[in-house]
């Protein structure tokens, strides 16, 4: 049995909603409402101790970080495999996965949770807004970073840079091929999907205006059948700020 504690816009939870509906796996959903603080509470944190989703349940079993849970479905499902059989591939895919982790994921959440988040937060005292952060256990410092006012402009600048250094980074590696990492569809392309889907639900879709390549590789993803399972309703709806 399989159960998905996650959230439908949390980029990292539609990364794993993306495997599950590519491997047509069947899943019981968990929806976690971060505005009641379902992922702080002492049952949630059992499961998955950074209190963030997604968690994946399988037989009872928790599995934490999204990137590691869509490498463990693959192992234990591989029928509709989205890792390349070659080792060396694999590895090439493995850096891509690296690299997104690293760059363009947390970048695009200086932009959302401006956009999501600060009309939550500017409702809040000061002294509640500190009092919720001290709870986080994995990202204390960054919303305390970003305040109840949201990020300086230059940190805003900042991500967008690194976001569009990713898009050129794609747009070389897709003159090699139809996908990310070459001839198959693989977790390099699963793991971009959605911060691609995020900049262009805040306007960002200008930044690869100039990179058709990436546009055609985006009308290639939304074409794919698990991109409409994956996106389900709620899942691009960042409130009236956007």
């Amino acid at each position: 049995m399989l159960e998905l504690y996650h959230s439908p816009i949390s980029t990292c939870s539609q990364k794993v909603r993306l495997v599950l509906a590519e491997k047509g796996l069947a899943w019981t959903s968990r929806l976690v409402t971060f505005a009641d603080g379902q992922h702080l509470t002492a049952e949630y944190m059992k499961l998955n101790p950074n209190g963030v989703v997604p968690t994946l349940v399988h037989d009872g079993d928790p599995i934490v970080d999204s990137s590691v849970i869509n490498e463990y479905l693959d192992e234990v499902f591989p029928d509709t495999p989205v890792r390349p059989a070659d080792a060396k591939a694999r590895a090439r895919m493995r850096a891509w996965r690296q690299y997104i982790d690293e760059v363009p994921t947390p970048s695009i959440r200086v932009p959302s949770f401006n956009a999501y988040f600060v009309p939550i937060w500017s409702q809040m005292s000061e002294e509640a807004f500190i009092a919720y952060t001290e709870r986080l256990p994995l990202r204390k410092h960054f919303y305390q970073r970003m305040g109840r006012g949201g990020f300086p402009q230059k940190e805003v600048a900042d991500a967008l840079d690194r976001l569009r250094q990713s898009l050129e980074r794609m747009d070389r590696s897709l003159a090699e091929g139809p996908w990310l990492n070459g001839a198959d569809y693989s977790l390099a392309d699963v793991s971009i999907t959605p911060t691609i889907v995020r900049m262009e639900d805040l306007g960002l879709a200008k930044m690869w205006a100039d990179l058709p390549r990436v546009g055609d590789w985006y009308d290639r993803i939304r074409a794919r059948p698990n991109f409409a399972v994956a996106y389900m309703p709620g899942s691009r709806d960042l409130g009236p700020s956007c």
